[in-house]
């Protein structure tokens, strides 16, 4: 959310590279200055990001499920997936696991962003092939219905 850091890993940056030839946008989003990227690095960063392979899977974005969650976990942070099945896996080991709307509604309940733009987002993440349980329209009811605004 606006004012706390936002990490991704090098592990999903890789997947968004591959994603540039059908979605040009992608390549933006490794220069954001607000961005930063959890190395895992050293020996239990390493571990547990095997750990993590095993609980989440590791074939193609389950990778970055995987790394996502290993850097949540080494850092104490919330992750962010809308992969239902690694976040049920995620949140059935102790973790903190949200999707892009539960981060959205925070940005609207922050009155950083009005609702109408937190659907223009998702209408635009529609547009790439996002998968997201909700339309831009049905933003605010869908948040409203499970307690986000």
């Amino acid at each position: 959310m606006v004012g706390r850091d936002c990490w991704t890993t090098e592990t999903v940056l890789a997947e968004l590279n591959r994603g540039i030839a059908d979605y040009p946008l992608l390549g933006t989003v490794p220069g954001q200055e607000w961005l930063l990227v959890a190395g895992l690095d050293s020996v239990a960063e390493i571990r547990l990001y095997d750990t993590w392979l095993r609980r989440v899977g590791s074939a193609g974005r389950d990778q970055g499920e995987a790394s996502v969650f290993a850097a949540a976990e080494r850092h104490g942070a919330t992750a962010i997936t809308d992969d239902r099945r690694a976040a049920k896996v995620g949140r059935f080991y102790g973790l903190d696991v949200h999707g892009t709307v539960w981060l959205l509604a925070g940005a609207c309940r922050e009155g950083k962003l009005a609702p109408a733009t937190a659907g223009s987002l998702i209408d635009a993440l529609h547009a790439t092939g996002h998968r997201l349980p909700c339309t831009g329209a049905g933003f605010p009811s869908y948040a409203h219905r499970h307690g986000l605004l």
